[in-house]
């Protein structure tokens, strides 16, 4: 619940303040249980509302996968890698008037850009393991990109990969991806599994598809949500970069930003 979340927050930004890490996604979980539900109608309703461009149904036996996501991971075409992580977010405006005011206000949040830049070193860092010498660059930084839902900042960061280099060396460099743990990653990641209450299972994973040739586009499995058919559960994640710099209540809201596409989605 919100006070709970945000007595988690602070303590979050307790660390930071000691330098223990300089930012963390924070998640939390979303449950429901359903009599009824139809996920190819969800689906379909989640991709109109959203217009993701990371978009990802899939079933699984019992478990059935509705993704939204705005996010890619990686992608590979021949010899050069592209990450574009997401950091930064912004509602839209009802109006095209106060759109236009809310985008340029996240442009200019040097909060929102720092949680960014933050990220955007840390996925320079993991491509520089694979990637040829003096070919790693930030070719978009803290770009505006807008869906149905929110704005959002997106950077994009590529490189030539050395020769041979395959795809679980690839992985193994760059996952889990550093716009779902944040900096550094290792200590994050150990902070994410003290804070967080649940498992986060399929979320902040990857799904994506790998052709013949070996080029491959994989997204971040956020703005998801998860149906257990047998035990007739919803469940999904959601959260945001924790910096020192944060408002804890503004955290919140901004969680249940995002939960807002999905819940509008159910059918």
């Amino acid at each position: 619940d919100r006070h709970e979340y945000i007595k988690n927050v602070k303590s979050i930004k307790e660390n930071i303040q000691h330098g223990n890490i300089y930012e963390m996604n924070y998640c939390v979980d979303f449950v429901g249980t359903f009599k009824s539900f139809n996920a190819k109608t969800t689906y379909q309703s989640l991709a109109n509302n959203t217009n993701a461009p990371f978009s990802a149904y899939l079933q699984l036996n019992d478990t059935i996968i509705l993704s939204g996501s705005p996010e890619r991971y990686i992608k590979r075409l021949a010899d050069t890698l592209i990450s574009q992580p997401i950091k930064g977010t912004a509602k839209r405006g009802a109006t095209v008037k106060e759109d236009v005011l809310i985008k340029n206000e996240l442009e200019q949040n040097v909060k929102e850009i720092a949680e960014n830049v933050m990220i955007v070193d840390l996925v320079r860092n993991d491509l520089s393991k694979i990637a040829q010498k003096n070919t790693v660059e930030v070719t978009e930084l803290c770009k505006t990109y807008s869906f149905k839902t929110v704005h959002q900042l997106i950077s994009t960061i590529t490189c030539k990969l050395k020769d041979k280099v395959i795809l679980p060396e690839i992985l193994q460099a760059s996952f889990p991806m550093g716009s779902m743990t944040g900096a550094p990653k290792v200590s994050a990641m150990q902070y994410i599994d003290a804070f967080e209450n649940f498992n986060r299972g399929i979320y902040s994973g990857t799904i994506g598809y790998i052709d013949p040739n070996g080029n491959f586009d994989l997204n971040v499995v956020i703005r998801t949500l998860t149906a257990n058919m047998k035990e007739k559960t919803l469940q999904c994640g959601v959260g945001g970069a924790i910096t020192i710099k944060s408002d804890p209540e503004k955290e919140y809201d901004e969680c249940l930003l995002k939960l807002n596409a999905i819940q509008n989605a159910l059918c």
